[in-house]
């Protein structure tokens, strides 16, 4: 008798970030019902350690060499042989060559597109256009973002009917408001926070920028939760900037859930974003957001919170911040109107729905 499906899963890299927590809960809540393997193109797994640990999931051993595309595209259908899985699911660009590893065909693919680096924060590179056009065109596409639907249908020009919009949910109960105090949290001022991963894509220099120009205007201070390689600099940054002694830098928190609800507000400041999970999860935190405009963000926030939507200038930025801080019953107001957009059109349930659907292939 066949056991559950096995799902061959391959990432860039299978480090915290959008794309693998949303693989972790999607895994976690499905449990027994499928069978896991996981590649992670740079070989770093820090994220199994938030799979259930009674969750059936290998990391299959493959030698990947960087710029060795025809050796990589041997060895990696080389092992779509051997395991034969169910489904390839692939994700972002990071993950094509497995895509091109496939064909011809030895398996189902559908191929998640969660956004793109800086160096795609303007504009598609001509090359990957071409690539995605040419390896996805019989691949199942799920993408979150309207944004990322219309770049697939309108630049990559794949078929509209193997493309699905299936947006990013989270458990709101887990981020429900709570006037519990945070211990060790900030005594002094509002308090603006931010949970992201310290790339240069985050951009989170310019949160830096906004900060230390709403310092010279009212008293506040700034919790960055997040690591990644850019920390150094922005500390360094800080400290240029005279405004260290309010800057906090939690470093990786596992579980962020208790410290959304010792922020004020919440700020994201990114070059490039599609549809993150912080902003949902500061909606479901009841919080007010300031954001740069990028990918969906403004659809996503509650209609009340549109003047925190601005460009990506950090003095744009400053004057968000400023006046929700001078306003915190509109403040108030705007956080809990976010918070009912999210459990009215982000639920969680209906995420793992969707998934469960392009996992059994009833696409």
């Amino acid at each position: 008798m066949a056991g559950p499906p096995l799902l061959l899963h391959v990432f860039p890299s299978f480090v915290p970030g959008g794309a693998q927590l949303r693989f972790v809960a999607i895994a976690n809540h499905f449990g027994a019902a499928y069978r896991h393997a996981i590649v992670a193109m740079d070989g770093r797994i820090d994220c199994r350690s938030r799979l259930r640990d009674d969750l059936a999931v290998d990391f299959p051993d493959v030698t990947i060499r960087k710029g060795d595309t025809l050796g990589n595209l041997r060895r990696f259908r080389r092992l779509l042989r051997a395991l034969r899985p169910a489904t390839l699911i692939t994700s972002n660009w990071g993950s094509i060559e497995w895509a091109m590893a496939n064909i011809p065909s030895l398996t189902r693919h559908v191929h998640m597109e969660d956004g793109f680096g800086p160096e795609e924060r303007d504009t598609q590179l001509r090359r990957r256009v071409w690539t995605r056009r040419l390896f996805l065109r019989r691949s199942t596409v799920m993408l979150p973002s309207r944004r990322l639907l219309r770049l697939a249908t309108e630049i990559w020009r794949l078929d509209p009917r193997r493309l699905h919009y299936v947006p990013n949910g989270i458990d709101a109960a887990a981020f429900a408001p709570s006037t519990e105090v945070v211990e060790g949290w900030p005594a002094e001022g509002p308090v603006i926070g931010t949970v992201a991963a310290l790339r240069a894509e985050k951009n989170l220099a310019r949160l830096l920028h906004a900060f230390q120009q709403l310092r010279a205007r009212r008293p506040a201070r700034l919790v960055i939760v997040g690591d990644g390689p850019e920390r150094a600099g922005l500390e360094a940054l800080a400290a240029t900037l005279g405004i260290a002694e309010a800057v906090e830098f939690t470093g990786h928190v596992a579980a962020p859930q208790a410290l959304y609800r010792g922020f004020d507000l919440f700020a994201l400041t990114s070059d490039t974003e599609q549809m993150p999970l912080s902003v949902l999860e500061a909606m479901a935190a009841a919080l007010p957001v300031v954001a740069t405009d990028v990918g969906d963000i403004r659809a996503m926030l509650a209609a009340e919170n549109a003047a925190g939507v601005v460009a990506r200038d950090a003095a744009a930025v400053a004057e968000a911040l400023a006046l929700l801080l001078d306003d915190p019953a509109s403040a108030r107001a705007i956080g809990h109107a976010n918070r009912r957009k999210l459990e009215r059109e982000y639920d969680q349930a209906e995420m793992f729905r969707r998934y469960a659907a392009l996992f059994d292939g009833m696409d």
